[in-house]
């Protein structure tokens, strides 16, 4: 389904950042990888990034996206999803169960887990979802930001916040994570972010409340908004040569 998932070493113990759409089996990938006690932290309760949760005990997600996690894990909205995301064929790959969120512990923000010598930090970033959370790894200078912030940050779902709301939330992001981070893993695309990434969206959003964008028409994943920047032909880059980008809604900007 297009996504990346992170696993992170310790001398101790493992963390696997998002679990991705929950079909085949993740946890067999990782125990050919991995042996070490493993720690499950899942950015967004989104059907492309949470739905494989269900094969791993010591899974961690903010609750507030508990109510998107369950629209999401119905089989029929799984299924549609993994339609859309490539070709049908001729057989589904088989399905994982869905986990029952009431067993996740509460990712909240400010969190950190200590892997042995490896130590993970957790900072919130409401929009895209209600509890978008991102992830810094510490002593590797890296910072995964699941759906977050991107070349195509999406605030065009029901429960997305809007421009405005999101752009504050992105101000203390970055006021927090200033000079901690020379590296971000983006959850889809290249896999690789501008380490600038957040600078450019939150100017992105400054040009939304401006009304200095493009406004090209869009549609994703049955949700019809616009994106904020005309892209280059065939390329996630911005016609202006930026990377950053914005997928809103025009009755949700403030």
């Amino acid at each position: 389904m297009h996504e990346f998932m992170y696993l992170v070493e310790g001398g101790e113990r493992v963390a696997l950042i998002d679990t991705g759409g929950g079909f085949g089996s993740l946890r067999q990938v990782v125990r050919s990888l991995t042996g070490k006690p493993l720690v499950v932290l899942l950015t967004h309760g989104h059907v492309d990034h949470a739905m494989g949760a269900g094969e791993f005990e010591d899974v961690w997600m903010d609750p507030r996206d508990i109510p998107v996690f369950c629209q999401h894990a119905r089989q029929a909205f799984r299924i549609e999803a993994l339609h859309g995301a490539r070709p049908r064929l001729e057989q589904d790959p088989p399905m994982i169960p869905c986990a029952d969120p009431r067993r996740f512990h509460p990712l909240r923000d400010g969190a950190g887990f200590d892997l042995g010598g490896v130590h993970l930090d957790v900072f919130e970033c409401p929009g895209h979802t209600p509890g978008s959370m991102v992830v810094l790894l510490r002593e590797l200078r890296t910072l995964a930001v699941g759906d977050a912030c991107s070349s195509f940050t999406f605030l065009g779902g029901p429960e997305s916040l809007s421009v405005a709301a999101y752009r504050e939330n992105l101000l203390r992001l970055r006021s927090r994570l200033e000079g901690r981070f020379d590296t971000v893993l983006d959850a889809h695309g290249t896999g690789r972010l501008p380490a600038d990434i957040i600078d450019e969206v939150i100017g992105v959003c400054d040009d939304v409340l401006a009304g200095r964008t493009d406004d090209v028409p869009c549609a994703f994943a049955g949700h019809k908004g616009v994106l904020a920047k005309a892209r280059r032909p065939h390329s996630l880059l911005r016609q202006d040569g930026g990377c950053g980008n914005v997928f809103y809604c025009k009755n949700r900007i403030v």
